[in-house]
């Protein structure tokens, strides 16, 4: 079995990758993550009308079925290519060999849904496009990547939004999936994705459109939190190793500013590398005393995150090795 899975589970990432490179996301309809996102929404219909105790409580229920759900699943998937690629070593042929094929390419696809890096360089790309049209076009498309409101936002102020979000799903989308992957398989990612899914549509504090989910998303927010810990700070590392204009002694001040315990560290290691500052009013700035983002910051961002994701695979394939060996 640890010789299936050494084989196995670096062919799947470089597979997952090369699908998401070369296809980018799946048609919305067989999209694993929007399943996930409907499960959730009829979820949250129910949780965010209760009390604040029962609110809490149906949450947690939730979250746990529903990730439990999907781990169930990707471990099934995973189990039986597995099972199959045993198979087929113990006895080749075509049939088994093409079975297992079959289910490797699978896993390679489930996994490349948990993982988004094409998109999200093209819709941090396609921002900056916008906005050198105009900027009410640049805050119309940043519109699309975030929840605050964009009307009033100005140039420096859509590029400093559009550089925490590349920074942020850095990790969220691409780093953190990987960092699971490598430690439980597909069903790491896959239960990493549901929660992060969880957090984007519950975790907020207080009201968010005129419904109160501080306590409805409080367990989402807090098993997101859990799970992005080491990726968040991995993914800040790496931005320290590939661009080496970061001290970790500034870059701990600085993610400490932000209320997340996490979104911090990846935002705060791409403003220091920039030498941009970046921030919401009233909320949190990162990197004072950097200058207001400016036309080039983007597509210097997106140079930055692509040498991250670039420096990660080796590693998370290394590690996939060993992790493989030793089970």
């Amino acid at each position: 079995m640890s010789l299936a899975l050494a084989f196995t589970m670096p062919v799947v990432l470089l597979l997952a990758l090369w699908i998401d490179r070369r296809w980018g996301e799946p048609p919305v309809a067989i999209h694993p993550v929007v399943w996930i996102g409907h499960y959730l929404k009829a979820c949250g219909r129910v949780t965010v009308r209760c009390p604040p105790a029962p609110a809490f409580v149906l949450g947690a229920l939730a979250w746990m079925a529903g990730a439990t759900a999907v781990g169930a699943l990707a471990w099934a998937l995973q189990a039986l290519s597995f099972w199959q690629l045993a198979r087929f070593m113990a006895r080749p042929g075509i049939e088994n060999g093409l079975a297992a094929t079959v289910l490797i390419a699978l896993m390679a696809w489930l996994l490349k849904s948990m993982l988004s890096w094409r998109m999200l360089v093209d819709e941090v790309g396609a921002v900056e496009a916008a906005l050198r049209q105009s900027l009410p076009a640049g805050r119309e498309r940043l519109s699309w990547l975030v929840s605050r409101e964009t009307a009033s936002l100005s140039e420096s102020q859509v590029r400093e939004s559009v550089i925490e979000t590349l920074a942020e799903n850095l990790n969220d989308s691409v780093v953190a999936p990987i960092f699971w992957f490598v430690l439980l398989g597909l069903p790491g990612a896959a239960v990493y994705r549901f929660a992060n899914t969880a957090d984007a549509m519950w975790g907020y504090r207080g009201s968010y459109r005129g419904q109160h989910w501080e306590w409805a998303g409080k367990w989402a927010a807090r098993a997101d939190d859990a799970l992005s810990w080491l990726p968040a700070r991995l993914t800040a590392g790496l931005l320290m190793s590939v661009t080496r204009q970061v001290q970790f002694g500034a870059l701990r001040r600085e993610a400490a500013r932000t209320p997340s315990p996490n979104s911090g560290w990846p935002m705060a290691a791409m403003a220091m590398a920039l030498g941009v500052s970046l921030g919401k009013p009233g909320v949190y700035t990162l990197n004072a005393t950097g200058r207001a983002p400016r036309a080039g910051d983007v597509p210097l961002a997106q140079k930055y995150a692509s040498k991250v994701v670039f420096a990660l695979v080796p590693y998370a394939l290394i590690a996939i090795v060993l992790v493989a060996l030793v089970m």
